[in-house]
């Protein structure tokens, strides 16, 4: 019996991991694959799972991260993926600060090691925070860069921002880190599904383990409001709100409109985007020494403060 070929995808918040999945489900459906993903969120709910078609298979693996807490959850979901599915290849979609190697080590269980074969590990980068990736912890910064080291394949991804020159700097950078990961620019994180194939996956070298809690003292936090909340109140919210949160996700609906939003944040750029279906008022805050209490109290500020 043919392996199932595993793909794990890499790559720090915001970068675009979520749009890379659903590009790659895309042309898997086109070619008649039988397709299954494993999706890891850091915070006690799930917002990204919405991306994946309801005729893919899903298994969710929340609040915590596969590289570390949770990695025990890997296994078994993937056993479980083998046991009730006829698949071609499962994608694994890792937390923004996952260490792909550690995912890759959950992948090579004596439980199946027959079963799975590992294609690549692809990393993903947001080329504007890695061009201001000193603004960052030097832990964050460390994993930035080995998540490129233990590349297979390495997106550039939202280059249409960036002039020649900063591209040409960009490649040199990478190129400079990775000496076997093949190097890809993209708009939207689109790339052909054959890029994505190796002959052969590379051994990995040592890394520095990085356990999201102790070592990157990253966070997350769930809120939902009980009611639509004000556009503006929220906006200046975010304004003020501390530069180490890296990632905002989940669905809003505001006084203004009847509409429910999906709302990602991610280097300091709110995006908000219509949804047809009315969702739970829920966001996932996720960033470096969150303050709790903090964020509890100013959010239900908002919703006191505003307007009936």
């Amino acid at each position: 019996m043919k392996p199932v070929e595993i793909y794990i995808l890499s790559g720090f918040l915001g970068a675009g991991k979520t749009t890379l999945l659903q590009n790659i489900l895309s042309q898997e459906k086109q070619q008649q694959r039988k397709i299954a993903v494993i999706m890891n969120e850091l915070g006690e709910v799930s917002i990204d799972s919405n991306a994946v078609p309801e005729e893919t298979p899903l298994k969710e693996l929340l609040n915590g991260c596969v590289c570390c807490t949770i990695q025990g959850q890997l296994e078994v979901q993937l056993e479980n993926m083998l046991q009730e599915y006829e698949l071609d290849a499962i994608y694994i979609e890792t937390t923004g600060v996952a260490h792909p190697v550690e995912v890759l080590d959950a992948c090579m269980s004596p439980l199946f090691a027959e079963k799975l074969a590992v294609q690549s590990i692809i990393t993903i980068i947001d080329t504007k925070r890695w061009q201001h990736r000193t603004e960052l912890s030097i832990q964050l910064r460390k994993l930035l860069i080995e998540q490129v080291q233990h590349a297979d394949v390495i997106l550039l991804n939202k280059v249409d921002s960036l002039s020649e020159s900063e591209k040409a700097n960009l490649v040199s950078e990478i190129q400079s880190l990775s000496e076997n990961g093949k190097l890809f620019m993209t708009e939207y994180a689109n790339i052909p599904l054959s890029h994505m194939k190796m002959r052969k996956r590379y051994v990995t070298k040592p890394h520095e383990q990085a356990h999201v809690h102790d070592t990157l003292h990253m966070r997350t936090y769930v809120h939902t409001f009980s009611k639509p909340i004000d556009l503006e109140s929220f906006e200046q919210f975010l304004k003020n709100m501390p530069d180490t949160i890296y990632r905002i996700k989940g669905y809003l609906s505001f006084t203004h409109s009847k509409d429910t939003y999906l709302f990602q944040y991610s280097y300091g750029m709110p995006l908000y985007i219509k949804e047809q279906m009315n969702m739970k008022n829920t966001l996932v805050f996720i960033g470096e020494n969150l303050d709790h209490q903090m964020l509890k109290r100013e959010l239900l500020l908002m919703e006191e403060n505003q307007a009936e």
